[in-house]
């Protein structure tokens, strides 16, 4: 089944994991919606470019994840989708006792809060046209877990528990909900962090990948923001229209150990 002339929201998508899927899905035919919080020229010239290079509708809507009442509004000032990724997410490290409440308050509103806000808004969009994906950007800390990461942690694991919900609410439907779990990707933010790793433990950079970025992932290679949006692709294709509920792990391995 092609893809072309769908509609994908796509949340937390002016940069990294979430606008590597929303050009893959733009490659794809789709049309796409980017968002982030900030609504600044270089968004929407962003969302132009892409439309420019790919043929298809791009467009740039401002939402702050971290309030309700914008997070649905994104689905209803978008008309609705049929493939929304919930992608938004921030992170904070700290041990419990000394982790800021409003640290904790924003990470459970950004990146697990607003997955529940869009897809409530989404769903009925989504019945309406007969058919939709939701797919929920987790991660290798929703099947697992790290210290100091309290509040990522439980948000990624709440991130699957709901994406199992809105699976089973949506099973006779020709709607499915999954979630993939990246380990360690390589985007612009994790680049920009290699050089003063290297400095810190005076290693090369292939060192400082193998031997401290990548400790946990088995493959020692970075997952790369493309790979996850072929992996969002296939779960809107007509290939997983019964994959449904469950996680998709893109991480080296990982959680194999």
């Amino acid at each position: 089944m092609s893809l072309q002339g769908k509609t994908a929201i796509v949340t937390g998508s002016n940069s990294g994991i979430g606008l590597g899927v929303a050009i893959e899905f733009a490659k794809a035919g789709l049309n796409v919606v980017l968002n982030s919080f900030t609504n600044n020229d270089e968004d929407h010239a962003l969302a132009a470019k892409l439309s420019e290079e790919h043929g298809t509708h791009v467009q740039y809507i401002k939402a702050d994840m971290s309030k309700a009442e914008e997070c649905r509004g994104l689905i209803e000032i978008a008309g609705g989708c049929d493939i929304l990724v919930n992608n938004a997410g921030i992170q904070h490290v700290a041990p419990i006792q000394d982790f800021p409440t409003e640290k904790w308050d924003a990470i459970i509103a950004i990146n697990l809060n607003s997955a529940f806000h869009t897809t409530a808004a989404a769903l009925p969009h989504m019945r309406e046209r007969g058919w939709g994906r939701v797919i929920n950007i987790a991660s290798a800390h929703g099947l697992t877990a790290s210290p100091f990461k309290s509040a990522y942690v439980a948000a990624k694991h709440g991130v699957v528990g709901l994406t199992k919900v809105t699976a089973l609410e949506t099973a006779e439907e020709p709607i499915t909900c999954n979630a993939i779990c990246p380990g360690y990707v390589l985007t612009p933010l994790v680049e920009a962090q290699i050089p003063d790793t290297m400095k810190e433990y005076g290693m090369d950079r292939e060192e400082v990948i193998k031997n401290v970025m990548l400790t946990r992932q088995p493959s020692k290679d970075f997952a790369t923001v493309e790979q996850l949006g072929g992996t969002a692709l296939f779960l809107s294709s007509d290939a997983a229209a019964q994959i449904t509920g469950t996680t998709i792990s893109v991480d080296g391995g990982w959680t194999a150990l």
